[in-house]
This record gives C-alpha cells, structure tokens and sequence, in this order.
C-alpha cells in the first residue's frame, strides 16, 4: 500500500543513482561484449547442427511447438520416477524463468521504451513485480539447495559419471570435469539468486530515510526482512550505499557473465532441451528410421551421417543419469550406457565440429579412438527402449545405436555370433536354423486340423513366429494357445511353410537391407490371404508388423494374444475359467509394454484367472529387459558381465511366497527359465506362460512330450 501523496511514477527502483558517466560506459561495454559472446556461441552450434542431414523434424511447426510447452510447463518427463528432484527442478525452472523475464522488462523499460518516452516500471505493476521476484528467487534457492544436497550428499551412483566403456588410463575414461561443471553451475545460480537478495536489501538500508522507498518496503519482503538484519547488526545507510555499489558490480557481472557462457557450458541445455523434445518422434521406440537401401552407404559412420535432430540432442543431455540408471546392459556391466554414448558424441563433436570451417575429412564416430563409439558397446544394446522412455529431454538413444549399427554391419564389422544367424535367415526365413518344412511340425500334436490361410479365409490369421515355431520350451505355449483359440470357436489359421521371421530383431541388429527383402516378402503374401484381423504370442512380431510394416504397404490390424484371450474371456467365448491359487508376479515384455504401451491385457486376464498377483518392483512401462532384444538372444555373454535374466530373477525371487514368474513373449519364455535356473530359483517358483496359465485353468493341459525333430530344435534354440 502506498499513500494518495505519492506520484505512483516515482514508486520505482533506483537504478543508477551515483553513478558517474565512466560506470555507465563501462557497464554497458560488458553488457554488449557478454551479448556478443553468446551470439556468437550460439551461431557456432547452429552451424555444427547444419553439417548434419536435414532431418525435417520440426514440422508440422505448431503440434510438436504445443506439446513441447506442455511438457516444458508441466516437466512431466522430468518428474517420471523421481518426484522431489522433478519437483525441485521445476521450482529452479520457474524461479529462474520469472526472473530472467523480470530483468528483461527491466532492460525493456530503462533502455528500449524508457528512451522512446514509454515507462511501466512504477506504481502497483512496480510493487507486484516486487513481490514477484522475491518468491521466484526464494524458489531458485531452494530448488539449487536441494540440488546440491542430492549431488553431495544422496550422493547417487547415477550422478558419478562413471564411464562403462572405457577402463582408467585410457585418454578419456576420466569425466570429473563434468562433476565440476555441474558445481560451478549451481553455485553460480545460487551466489547470482543470494547477491540479488543482498543488493535489495542494501538499497533499502541505503534510502531508509526516503519516505517513498521506505513505506513501500515490504513489497521486496525477503529483501526487507535481510535490510532488518543488516540495520540490526549496525550498517547505516552510508554503509548500505557502499554495500550496495559493491554487490551490484559483483552481481551484474556474474549474471553477464552467465548469460555469455550459456552456449558453452550445461547451461545450453535450457534451449536445446526445447529443440529436442519438438523434434522427437513419438514412434522413435516402435519403428526405426527408414532408409534407402540403394543408397551408396547406409547407416552412420561419420558425423557428416548424423541429422540435425540428433546433432541437437547431444547437447540436449543433461546427464540426469535416468536412462544410465534404466539400461539392461550398464546394469549387467556391459560396455554401454546410453547417457554415456550420447556424451562420447556430443565431446567428439566438440572437438570436430566446432572449428568455423568442416574437417577436411569426414570425422568417423566408430572406432577405439578418443571420443569415439566403440563396437561393443552398440552391440551390448537390447533395443529394449528404456532409454527412450525415460530421457526427461526427448533425447532417442535407440535409432542412434542402430544407425551405427546399419554402418558396421554394411562394412562387415559385426560380432562373429550373427553370421550363422543372419545366413540362417536369409536361406530359410527364420533364425534358429530349421528347415522352412519343419516351421508347422508342432501341428501333428493337435487333435485337429488347423486352417491354411493361403488357401481358404479365415478370420484370424495366426503369425506364429520364430521361436514360437520351433522351440520346444515355446511349442508348449504355442500348442496351448491353438487349443485355447479352437475352443473358444474362432476361425483361424497359420501360413504353414511359408511363414518367415517378421524381422524385428534383424532391423534393430542394423541389417537394413535383409529386414526389406523379409517385410516385402511376407507383405506380398499377408495380401495374398483373406482374413479380418492377425494374433501373434510374439511381441516383437507385434510390433514390426502393426508399426513398421506400413512403411512398406502393409496396413493390417494385429492383436497380441494378451489382447484377444483378455476379450474371449470377457465376451464368455472361452469358458469362464477355474480360479488358478497362485501367488505370481508378471514380467512385461518390452516391445508389449514399454514399446507399445499394451499393459494391462495380460493383468486383466491374471485378475479374470483369479491369480494373486504381487508386482515386480520395475513393471510396466518401467519393466527391466529380460536381455533377448535387439538380437542379443543371438549373441554369448562376455565374461565379467551379468545377464539381464538373472537380475529380473532376482528380482522375482525377492517376492515371498512365490509360485510362478509370468511371462508373455517366447523369448522372454527362454531367458527367463535360463535366468531363473541361473540363480538357483527353479526349486523356488516356476516360469510359466500366461497362455499356459489360461489353458490351465480351461483343463486343456496334456503337456505333450517333444519328438525327435524337437530335440535337434532345442539344441539349436540354446545355441543361440
């Protein structure tokens, strides 16, 4: 409140009173080499980011610029598994928002519109602004505080920056610089936050005896209650003034001097972070990204073969650690941690692509040279998309890793493992080795026919899949869900011989070209049948042919069995089920659950199964890989390391009174019984199929016993 008496034009703040003309030069000589310097950072990294392809990823402008603020404003993704810290994030993210604004209508005000004879800075807006730079800047202090008290003493594994693909000694293993730039970046926020107090209220103390400051001085409350102190403890107002000249140096310069270091430092990420979630794709974890196979080289194994997209989002991380905490593989101590890739490619193109002219020649990005991408360490990657999920930033991992690996394996330079695989896939479509005439063998073991959908309609063509086909393990659960489907009457059939592999595993291996010939192959011949809808028990089939076969033509509607035994059941098709009395817990699938967002179907059959069902501590969309994806099931483990089934083992086994691990994917089916046996827990509870359990409970089960040619399969199947 201030009085009638006042002339609401001089309810303002003192700016410059008692500064000679030379401060003013001078002050205002920083101010333009600090804007400059910034300019000039920031025209370098838009230029780094042009000597990629043009990736397109920003259009259509107005969609991806509304979901970009409405993420930005909510920090949903921020605050995803770690509510304080999101939480705390977004109070620094406001607080410094509302102040960076405040100063800027300062600077509007006193140089842009003061001159032209327009002021706004006084009366009631003054005081309101007062009011409102103090609560922001409260707001910036405690969300840095808290900051600091996670960094040092949480003291978080995730936050140490410790590298899993290099060893100490090598040239780049140590990253304590960035420990050190993260500190620097705090507390300089922090000392900018705290000296803005300070100089407030010395400038109370410096004018206590002008009425019209004085009795509009609790408009800057914080800064008030700090001047009471100051007089308490004996500083007059000539004190105050000297105070006061020295903190708004000391402030002014720091604050200029962050502003000219933001595009050289973390504090970048407060832009690039805009530009990467606008350009993210929202199907980047579903389908990778296409690519002419005619091309004279495919993939990326230059810099000059990046997109602007992802050139971007090397900057865009903020080394939060979230997806370095979520990886299957930097949890079984293989040589990959996404946040790490991202950085080695984000330092190799600082120290490549930021010079004013281009490298003379093409920079390559794989190799075992300073700051580049090793082989094992795209290798080590499951494809699983847990990265993806859960990068706050919109960063996407997972093409990036196959976009280097479409390179290595056009060059010729992938692991020994994969050539059995991938010449076994090109000769007979499927990737365990087997015969094409062997894929419908578990048929024999029916006690009907089952119909061939090349030859006559049906209403559910059946996509079985590879280790559907031709695991013993898994010709269980398949034999289950064929019986499920002829008793519940559905019209249904399979492509016998002639199915191949959907190729899911083979484009994320980076076998562009093979995956091509396989998705146009098997397109051709889906067109050739007549059916309404196709059912798969694989997830990975799922998801390569309800989201990357479109690409190619193929536009089908397709269901997990999850989906359609959830409906059968509901619809009173199968017969109501008998309650199964089992305490079970529920692995998801990472292509039904994380990838494709399909979680509940499989829960809604265990409740319509009447099973007590205990959660995993990682579930959903947070489910842990069971280390099969992205053809690693094709692949041995290294020695030193952990395989990613026997930590979801362990994890099952932490869960007291255990009966059964469910699971919902046959290659989940196959390591998971590998991981369970591997940590000693097959005395403990079983690994089952939630196919098995559903013909469980129907009283179906005969659990038929493998022939001869099954054997030979699962011998080859453990090869594998």
């Amino acid at each position: 409140m201030f009085s009638s008496d006042y002339d609401p034009e001089n309810i303002t703040r003192i700016l410059f009173r008692d500064f000679p003309t030379w401060m003013l030069i001078v002050f205002y000589i920083v101010a333009v080499i600090a804007i400059g310097v910034f300019l000039y950072g920031v025209w370098a990294q838009i230029r780094k980011y042009r000597r990629g392809v043009r990736s397109g990823a920003w259009t259509p402008f107005w969609p991806r610029f509304r979901n970009m603020v409405g993420t930005v404003l909510s920090h949903r993704t921020v605050k995803r598994r770690a509510r304080m810290a999101g939480s705390m994030h977004a109070w620094i993210f406001y607080g410094f928002t509302l102040l960076f604004i405040g100063t800027s209508l300062i600077t509007l005000d006193q140089d842009i519109t003061g001159p032209l004879g327009f002021h706004f800075w006084y009366g009631w807006f003054y005081l309101v602004f007062g009011i409102v730079m103090d609560v922001a800047g409260v707001a910036l202090i405690v969300g840095l505080l808290y900051m600091m008290y996670r960094r040092k003493w949480l003291a978080l594994p995730k936050l140490d920056y410790t590298r899993p693909d290099r060893e100490p000694g090598d040239p780049d293993y140590d990253r304590s610089g960035y420990r050190r730039e993260d500190w620097a970046f705090l507390w300089t926020l922090i000392i900018i936050a705290i000296t803005g107090f300070l100089l407030e209220a010395s400038r109370v103390v410096w004018l206590q005896n002008e009425a019209i400051v004085w009795d509009v001085r609790w408009h800057a409350p914080v800064g008030t209650a700090i001047a009471y102190v100051m007089m308490g403890l004996g500083l007059g107002p000539e004190g105050g003034g000297d105070l006061r000249m020295g903190l708004w140096w000391f402030h002014g310069i720091l604050a200029l001097t962050f502003i000219a270091l933001v595009p050289y430092t973390k504090v970048m990420h407060i832009f690039t972070t805009l530009g990467s979630l606008m350009a993210r794709d929202p199907e980047g974890k579903r389908r990778m990204p296409s690519v002419d196979v005619d091309a004279e080289h495919i993939g990326v194994s230059h810099f000059s073969d990046f997109t602007d997209k992802y050139l971007l989002q090397f900057d865009a991380c903020t080394k939060c650690g979230k997806c370095h905490e979520a990886c299957p593989a930097r949890a079984g101590d293989y040589p990959l941690s996404p946040r790490d890739l991202v950085l080695t490619l984000r330092e190799l193109a600082n120290d490549t692509q930021w010079k004013s002219a281009p490298p003379a020649e093409p920079v390559r990005v794989i190799g075992e040279g300073v700051n580049m991408v090793r082989p094992e360490t795209l290798w080590s990657c499951r494809t699983c998309a847990a990265c993806i999920e859960i990068c706050p930033v919109g960063i996407e991992h997972l093409p990036m890793i196959v976009e280097m690996r479409r390179a290595l394996v056009e060059e010729g330079e992938f692991d020994p493992m994969l050539q059995p695989t991938l010449r076994s896939l090109q000769k007979s479509g499927n990737s365990l080795g087997e015969s094409k005439r062997k894929r419908p063998r578990w048929t024999r073991k029916l006690d009907f026919e089952i119909k061939d959908a090349r030859k006559e309609p049906v209403d559910v063509l059946w996509y079985v899949g590879d280790y559907a086909s031709f695991d013993p393990r898994s010709q269980k659960v398949t034999i289950a869900f064929a019986r499920i489907l002829n008793a519940a009457g559905v019209s249904f059939g399979i492509l016998y011989e002639d199915e191949q592999t959907a190729g899911n595993d083979v484009r994320r291996v980076g076998e562009e070209g093979l995956f091509q010939a396989l998705a146009e192959a098997n397109i051709e011949l889906l067109d050739s049948c007549e059916f309404k809808t196709i059912v798969t028990t694989d997830p990975h089939t799922y998801n390569t042919i309800k989201n990357e076969y479109p690409e190619f033509g193929g536009n089908y509607t397709i269901e997990h069995a999850s989906m359609m035994l959830e409906r059968l059941i509901r619809e009173g098709k199968i017969p109501t089920p008998v309650e199964l009395d089992y305490r079970v817990t529920f692995h998801d699938p990472c292509h039904l659950g994380r990838i494709n967002g399909d979680v509940e179907p499989p829960r809604q059959v265990m409740g319509q199964l009447g099973l007590d069902l205990v959660e995993l501590p990682r579930n959903r969309d947070n489910s842990f890989c069971c280390g099969a994806g992205g053809g690693r099931i094709w692949l041995g483990d290294p020695p030193d390391t952990k395989k990613p089934a026997e930590l979801r083992a362990a994890e099952a086994a932490g869960i007291g009174g255990l009966d059964v691990l469910v699971v919902n994917c046959p290659k989940c089916l196959n390591m998971m019984e590998d991981g369970v046996k591997g940590t000693g827990n097959e005395d403990n509870f079983r690994v089952m199929e939630l196919i098995e359990l559903v013909e469980e409970a129907m009283g179906l089960s005969d659990d038929p016993a493998p022939d001869e040619d099954d054997e030979t399969a699962s011998e080859t199947a453990a090869s594998a």
